[in-house]
Order: C-alpha cells, then sequence, then structure tokens
C-alpha cells in the first residue's frame, strides 16, 4: 500500500469511531493508535458520554492503549486537529506521526506539535469534515463548550 492508501485506510477506522461518539449523542472525533501496521488501540470523544472533560477522541484512544514503555513507533490517527491537551499528550509520549482527519473546522495545534518534532499529515477528509461541520450545525452549544477558551476556533 501507498503512504496515501495507507493513511486512508487508518483514517477510516478513526472515523467509524467518530461516528459511534456522534450516534451516542456525542462529539464526532475518532482515533486509532497504529503500531507496525497494526491497530493497536482505538478510541472516540466520549466527554458527553462520560460526563469527563478529559475524555478526547485522542485520549480515549491513549487510555485504551493502556501502559507502554515507548509509542515512538507508532502513528496516531485523529479525525480532527488536535486540541492543546491532546497534542501535548503526542508530546508527552513521544508519538512521531500524526495523521489528520480534517483542520477546516478546528485549526488545531499542527504548529506546536510540528516545533516539537512530530511529523504531521493534514488529509483534507470529506467525510470528516463533513460530519464535525453537521456537529456544529446541529449542537453549536456542545461544540463551543468542548473548545471554550481555545485560540484556534473555526
Amino acid at each position: 500500500m501507498t503512504d496515501a492508501a495507507t493513511h486512508r485506510y487508518f483514517m477510516a477506522d478513526a472515523f467509524k469511531e467518530a461516528q459511534k461518539s456522534y450516534d451516542e449523542g456525542g462529539l464526532p472525533i475518532g482515533a486509532v493508535l497504529v503500531e507496525d501496521g497494526h491497530i493497536i488501540a482505538r478510541g472516540h470523544n466520549q466527554r458527553v458520554q462520560n460526563g469527563d472533560p478529559t475524555a478526547h477522541g485522542e485520549m480515549d484512544c491513549f487510555r485504551a492503549a493502556g501502559r507502554r514503555p515507548r509509542y515512538d513507533k507508532t502513528t496516531l490517527y485523529t479525525t480532527l486537529s488536535p486540541c492543546m491537551m491532546c497534542a501535548g499528550t503526542i508530546v508527552q509520549f513521544g508519538v512521531k506521526h500524526v495523521v489528520i482527519g480534517e483542520a477546516k473546522n478546528f485549526g488545531g495545534n499542527e504548529s506546536f506539535l510540528k516545533d516539537r518534532g512530530v511529523a504531521v499529515t493534514v488529509l483534507d477528509d470529506p467525510a470528516c469534515t463533513e460530519l464535525m461541520a453537521r456537529f456544529i450545525k446541529e449542537k453549536p452549544a456542545l461544540w463551543d463548550e468542548d473548545i471554550a477558551g481555545s485560540d484556534s476556533r473555526a
């Protein structure tokens, strides 16, 4: 598989996680963590479902991965550009590559990641963009709650 095909393949799994959260009434953000061509963890935003303000999709994915001695051989696929909390965790854990489904609805922290040596690929995936745009239109107050205080509002 080419890099582009690989990215589309794993982003499709992250998108399934985002759709799951949306179907549960939560924010449609999903993530998968990949190592050696295999998904080792999946997660989706569960802030609403669990009443936990830190239960972002990337954080849920890291929790699912459990304790690991290293993350430097992993790639994180996330449907939306990471917020500062998730970007900080990516850097803290030493993830070397992040593939982002879309950064139009939320221009997260790609520069922060790049400045700290993380390779960033933005796919501009139409399905990711459309699902998030639909959610923002349907539940603007919930979206505002999620990004409250962010300097990266769309």
